[in-house]
């Protein structure tokens, strides 16, 4: 049994961050792309959605050979989205609404193109060069060891003037910074300074657990479990991921923020549980918060679910405060996973756990991944390895926010091409259809938002598992002291069932239904849950 005393409920703690994706959202300048003052139009909506902060994907200068996680400049704004008086004035509109701001930090590569690699890669002798991972090929001219790249091929690029290969875990032109090397650790440290002297609110920290490599460069053993699909598993990456002295780099991220008040940094890991908790620091001195990214990565069945939650609570560090994940930039959309009948629960669920939610735009519309046609992928997974576009690309849930029933639904002007397709039914699935509907997936979100701003119990209270013997669903109660207790029910199942919570309270009512559509007294020892329906039900002693 956990929980949070008030007196240490930081906003990222109680609050619900909504991640944007900027090319995405709104544009505003009618070339089909969004952008941020797109974004400062839309803040009305996002507000009303009941969200505490925005996390933004990257909008730096880039070439945009990875949509903008390939930085050329870390201290402007790429002129596709606007400029630094756009940023300010979008900063300023959030905060005067009481909303957060989070920007992504992408500091383990940057862009080729970025004035650090051209020093770099200029002259074996010059200053800069040990700024990147540069090494000598084997002396038959091959890569220096078998590390493979994400997105496909060997993880080095030779470069021919200067007779040395660079290291790039994503796409060619993305090289590997080298944190073994103080200098580069100090300047991303004040870049990191240049924002958060800006106002803005935090960073979520991209591959945050890549950020250093085995200083020997050791070949990575082969993986006897690898499924044969996706080349990169085919390795055992322990020299190039969660790699010894990768805590103190980021405790020193950590300082940086720290130096500022009210500030706020959590790190994109994909690692196991038992690993993924250790971010957090000893002394909770690391990340505010790793991501955990398990509810994507867990089959979406009760038992599995719950399993994996009761894990997570055991193994947080003491004073740790949870986070959970259900859809993001680089992964499938909620009601593609569990699809449709479930995306309600799983919504349900995203927003009813300890911890703090992080939800993808278009979440809160039940929005579903968007088939991309070939000559329409931007992606670079899918041009590089098209054999794993259903699986890995990720234009599919990128596409752009829905707003209105009319052409291009809002996003961008009729006249535009859209960067990539809309939803073929955008016109039910948008908001102004769906705030037309009082059962919609949008008003679900704005009520299951509303009732946990409002409940201790539900933003800042303990977590505790309920027993239930009807297979499919999972249980749990929320509770606060001086505050109302919940009991939060979901079925997973396609068929009705029935649960007998009777030994938890004397009474009860039902708050909210996934389907909208009851509320009111319910028997405890008889609590009926229809087919992929959820219910928050408040007990009475």
């Amino acid at each position: 049994m956990h929980g949070q005393s008030a007196t240490q409920a930081e906003w990222w703690k109680t609050g619900i961050v909504y991640q944007i994706y900027p090319l995405s959202f709104q544009d505003s300048s009618g070339n089909g792309k969004g952008d941020l003052r797109g974004i400062e139009k839309r803040l009305d909506y996002v507000q009303r959605l009941g969200v505490e902060a925005v996390w933004l994907s990257p909008v730096y200068p880039s070439p945009m050979h990875d949509n903008g996680y390939d930085v050329a400049d870390y201290r402007d704004i790429n002129p596709l989205f606007g400029t630094l008086d756009d940023f300010d004035r979008l900063l300023e509109k959030m905060h005067q609404r009481g909303l957060k701001l989070i920007i992504d930090l992408v500091p383990n590569h940057t862009s080729d193109q970025h004035p650090w690699f051209q020093e770099s890669r200029s002259s074996r002798h010059n200053p800069k060069r040990d700024w990147y991972i540069w090494a000598d090929p084997k002396p038959d001219g091959s890569t220096p060891n078998n590390w493979l790249s994400v997105f496909g091929g060997p993880a080095w690029t030779l470069d021919e003037r200067t007779g040395q290969y660079y290291l790039h875990q994503f796409v060619t032109q993305q090289p590997e910074l080298n944190y073994r090397n103080p200098q580069v650790l100090e300047a991303m440290l004040d870049n990191m300074r240049f924002w958060l002297r800006r106002g803005v609110d935090g960073f979520r920290v991209d591959v945050i657990w890549l950020m250093l490599k085995d200083e020997r460069l050791r070949d990575e053993p082969p993986n006897p479990d690898w499924d044969g699909v996706n080349p990169f598993d085919s390795l055992i990456h322990c020299y190039t991921q969660d790699v010894d002295g990768i805590h103190q780099l980021i405790r020193a991220f950590r300082r940086t923020v720290d130096e500022f008040d009210d500030r706020y940094m959590v790190g994109e890991i994909y690692l196991p549980l038992e690993k993924l908790v250790r971010y957090y620091g000893e002394d909770l001195d690391e990340c505010h918060q790793p991501f955990n990214f398990h509810l994507v990565e867990t089959s979406w069945e009760a038992a599995s679910v719950r399993a994996m939650v009761e894990r997570y609570e055991s193994l947080l560090p003491p004073g740790a405060w949870p986070c959970y994940v259900a859809s993001n930039h680089d992964r499938h959309r909620s009601a593609s996973r569990v699809g449709k009948r479930q995306a309600r629960c799983a919504n349900m669920l995203l927003l009813t756990l300890r911890g703090t939610p992080t939800v993808y735009y278009g979440e809160e519309l039940g929005l579903e991944n968007v088939p991309i046609p070939k000559e329409k992928w931007n992606d670079p997974i899918a041009h590089l390895q098209p054999e794993l576009v259903d699986a890995m690309a990720r234009d599919q849930v990128r596409t752009p926010m829905l707003w209105e029933r009319g052409p291009n639904a809002g996003f961008c002007p009729p006249s535009a091409e859209p960067w990539l397709p809309l939803h073929a039914d955008h016109g039910r699935l948008s908001v102004q259809s769906q705030e037309k509907d009082d059962a919609s997936h949008l008003a679900l979100f704005r009520r299951l938002a509303g009732l946990r701003r409002a409940e201790p119990a539900l933003h800042l209270g303990h977590y505790r598992t309920l027993a239930v013997e009807a297979p499919g669903v999972y249980a749990y109660e929320r509770s606060f002291p001086q505050s109302e207790r919940f009991a939060v029910c979901l079925n997973f199942d396609s068929e009705a069932k029935r649960v007998d919570l009777s030994r938890e309270a004397g009474h009860a009512e039902i708050v909210l239904s996934t389907r909208l559509d009851r509320s009111g007294p319910a028997d405890l020892s008889r609590l009926q849950l229809r087919a992929d329906e959820g219910l928050i039900v408040k007990l009475k002693d």
